[in-house]
């Protein structure tokens, strides 16, 4: 007795891209389609292994505006499936709930979508039963602990729980849906299909809870491959194989340049990297950050950039620099400025305390159209925006000669 499905979550598809509009067109066209693309993969590859069904766990699209480009599209590769009888279970998260404001465009019979209650949706299929537990959001912010809502039925040979929410304690995401491990294997399903993280993430193997990441990255944090699971379940035991579907991949790249003498020395080197990155055949929008560099001379990261682009032309494939960062070692002068003056020690206090951020960016969450579209920045968030001031604070007293 065995079912096979794909769990894929936030798919975010027709994600702006916001901030990208300066790279060269072929590049851009690629990220804007790209979100597609990787979706398209996910379901090529549940039609080539025959799975019984999909499971998305949430944010399908990336705002509740749901373009109608992206629901026409979403309902092309439904109805592929519609074609080949293969099922589609899906919720509605943070990013699309179900208050939004959209054109609706109908979905293929087969295609299940859960309200805004823990739902039970059943599949059979040749004498065996998949029990599937899951519910949309209604609203952009579901603080409660709707894990308590699940209750799994004693009436099917699988039971399948479908969650898009957020581990308690964990601080890269905003908290919704909250929940405990331990309070997913109380549950007693055979799977759990997480969403709403964009880092792929395995909490539990017996039985597997999964986040399957996001299936494309969108920016330069949402580093790695991207992808699914296509999943084996039988009776008292699970196969899990990851399924890369990325069609351009973001990653941050560190170049020791300790023995670097010229700035040709840093050339070759960034070069070397660029062509090393070049030869895996995959598309990658890289962030270069140049450490332990012992050059006299200064150096316009503009000029290197500009360098090493020339050679970028419209591809299949593509290595972009997006970005040249020098790591400057600033340890040493925050601590002699805090032995200095109780001034820089009530500075760097400041720089700590995260109410700071949120008045900082308040103006934009208070935008009456910008608000719709922002997610509460997450602890972590808060803490490298504090981070990223301070280094630059840094930088710049270190430039004045302090």
């Amino acid at each position: 007795m065995e079912i096979s499905f794909i769990h894929c979550a936030d798919l975010h598809l027709d994600s702006p891209m916001v901030g990208l509009k300066n790279l060269p067109a072929f590049i851009h066209n690629k990220l804007k389609e790209s979100t597609f693309t990787a979706f398209k993969k996910i379901i090529d590859t549940a039609i080539s292994k025959k799975v019984d069904f999909i499971i998305i766990a949430g944010d399908i699209y990336d705002g509740e505006d749901r373009s109608i480009r992206a629901q026409i599209r979403f309902r092309d590769e439904m109805l592929r499936l519609k074609e080949k009888q293969i099922e589609v279970y899906l919720v509605h998260g943070n990013h699309d709930h179900l208050n939004g404001r959209w054109v609706q465009i109908e979905l293929p019979p087969n295609v299940h979508v859960y309200p805004s209650m823990v739902t039970l949706e059943q599949f059979m299929k040749n004498n065996v039963t998949v029990n599937l537990y899951g519910f949309s959001y209604e609203t952009r912010h579901v603080k409660e602990r709707k894990i308590d809502e699940y209750a799994r039925r004693n009436d099917a040979n699988f039971h399948i729980g479908i969650l898009h929410g957020n581990l308690e304690g964990a601080t890269d995401h905003s908290a919704y849906a909250p929940f405990q491990v331990k309070d997913l294997l109380a549950k007693k399903m055979d799977y759990w299909a997480l969403g709403h993280i964009h880092k792929r993430e395995i909490l539990e193997t017996i039985p597997p809870i999964i986040y399957p990441g996001n299936i494309q990255g969108r920016h330069k944090k949402e580093t790695e491959v991207k992808g699914c699971y296509y999943v084996e379940l039988s009776e008292g035991d699970a196969s899990l194989e990851f399924i890369p579907t990325s069609e351009v991949i973001w990653e941050t790249v560190k170049i020791d340049a300790s023995p670097v003498r010229t700035f040709d020395d840093l050339y070759r080197l960034c070069r070397n990297k660029v062509d090393e990155k070049r030869e895996e055949r995959y598309s990658f929008i890289i962030s270069i950050e140049i450490e332990q560099l012992n050059l006299e001379e200064t150096f316009l990261d503009s000029d290197l950039l500009e360098i090493l682009h020339q050679d970028e032309v419209d591809a299949d494939s593509f290595v972009w620099v997006a970005s040249i960062k020098r790591q400057e070692n600033t340890a040493w002068l925050k601590e002699n400025l805090l032995k200095e003056s109780a001034f820089y020690e009530e500075l760097f206090a400041v720089s700590k305390d995260s109410e700071l951020v949120d008045e900082a960016v308040a103006p934009l969450y208070q935008h009456p159209k910008a608000h719709r579209f922002l997610e509460e920045l997450s602890v972590n968030e808060k803490q490298e925006l504090a981070k990223e001031a301070e280094d630059l604070l840094l930088t710049m007293l270190m430039k004045s000669g302090r």
